[in-house]
């Protein structure tokens, strides 16, 4: 395929915007070459500006469940426009999508609508350290919580115990309220909870990670950290901003049957526009003003026209629940044929899966945490792996560390043909 026309606009873009991009896994750097500039896309696939087509995985990242350019939520967006696009005061969509999210999701009486996951994250956090008074905070290595201070922290070699920066510009001070434990290891999340004993707020945690791969919880996992959260009190936090209204109509709590304290949302109840929500049961929720004391405020949240994206999204996958259904066998399908092209050619590797979300990890480790997903990553194979696939047609995730999404959109001819393109390029690897 040729990519003149993006390679050209990206040059051009690289003048006026950092690094070119507006989003830092878009510029390809783990994978070498130039990002791929979008002109449209429509259901399954992408049209670049150089009139290739592509077989869509990434999805914009979750959102697109029901494929690009998904025609009631266009039309919702277009007849909302019409009447105004912002007016900064209250408005009925907001309550109507309010009620159905409430209505779909276990565990949770109200919502409360914001811009971005990184805003409903940092917000959750927010409301979690107000209700209890406790300031720590305990996240995983490698789940991504957006990029608010409280996050970017990294774990260090052997015992963990503080957090420390991994971005200029994030302080000491807000890294050492943030304590990093192993994903899938309930005996240091409890171990970290008794050096700190009565001042961690919340655990926050993708209950099924996508910033490392897809990794699924191991079995009794969440169950566990439910069990810690209630004997220490400490409020679980579930960041279902990719899982929510993805994997199940109420998410992983619906699917996996634990609940959260407080969950936050994005990508797909935006039906494609900049929406995040966090919710939680009344007594939570009502600690945040104009009620209590707990302030959170944005001048764009709750706009007409994102709520009304994310109403007609809402409304599609409430009426049509066999939907969850027929992804989870399009991509169990997918997985099997694309298990099958890589041993045909002896490449070593570990498919996780779970509902609509899928990945290929390199190598013979089992991964089930961000070290193994590390060891999965290093080295070229899913450099070539992309390259290779992307001269298929097919276009997944600039980065071994993100997780595909799959449409509905997607046909079993989409998949043949994905699967096709695996094989031959594993010949390669």
């Amino acid at each position: 395929m040729i990519y003149k026309r993006s390679s050209a606009l990206f040059s051009e873009a690289q003048k006026v915007i950092p690094g070119g991009v507006n989003s830092p896994v878009r510029a390809f750097k783990a994978v070498g070459g130039d990002p791929i500039f979008v002109e449209k896309a429509k259901g399954a696939y992408l049209y670049d500006v150089d009139g290739n087509k592509l077989i869509d995985y990434i999805n914009s990242w979750g959102p697109m469940i029901l494929g690009h350019a998904y025609e009631p939520v266009v039309n919702a967006i277009i007849d909302k426009s019409k009447k105004g696009t912002s007016f900064g005061m209250p408005t009925q969509i907001e309550t109507e999508i309010a009620a159905l999210a409430v209505s779909m999701v276990p565990n949770i009486d109200k919502i409360r609508f914001v811009n971005s996951g990184t805003e409903a994250c940092m917000s959750a956090v927010r409301l979690a350290r107000g209700f209890t008074g406790k300031d720590k905070i305990i996240k995983f290595a490698g789940c991504y919580h957006g990029h608010s201070d409280s996050f970017l922290i990294q774990a260090g070699s052997g015992a963990v115990t503080f957090g420390t920066p991994n971005s200029p510009g994030v302080t000491a001070g807000t890294a050492k309220d943030t304590l990093l434990a192993d994903y899938n290891n309930l005996e240091n999340v409890s171990r970290l909870i008794d050096e700190n004993k009565d001042e961690i707020a919340c655990i926050i945690i993708e209950p099924v990670a996508g910033n490392m791969g897809c990794i699924p919880p191991a079995e009794g996992f969440l169950q566990g950290l439910r069990q810690l959260c209630d004997a220490n009190q400490i409020l679980l936090v579930f960041d279902e901003v990719m899982t929510g209204f993805r994997l199940a109509k109420g998410g992983v709590q619906e699917l996996l049957g634990v609940n959260a304290d407080i969950i936050t949302f994005g990508k797909v109840i935006g039906g494609g526009l900049p929406v995040g929500a966090f919710a939680a049961r009344e007594e939570i929720m009502n600690h945040l003003a104009p009620l209590g004391p707990v302030y959170q405020a944005g001048t764009l949240s709750g706009n007409p026209l994102a709520m009304a994206a994310g109403l007609a999204m809402l409304t599609e996958l409430n009426n049509r629940p066999e939907i969850f259904e027929s992804l989870a066998k399009k991509t169990a399908y997918l997985h099997e044929g694309l298990e099958k092209a890589l041993n045909e050619n002896g490449v070593s590797h570990t498919i996780n899966r779970i509902g609509s979300m899928i990945s290929i990890h390199f190598g013979d480790t089992r991964v089930i945490n961000f070290d193994t997903a590390a060891k999965a990553a290093a080295g070229d194979p899913f450099k070539k792996f992309f390259h290779g696939m992307l001269a298929e047609g097919i276009y997944i995730a600039p980065s071994a560390y993100e997780t595909w999404f799959l449409s509905d959109a997607l046909t079993f001819e989409d998949l043949d043909k994905t699967i096709e393109a695996c094989r031959k390029v594993s010949k390669q690897l």
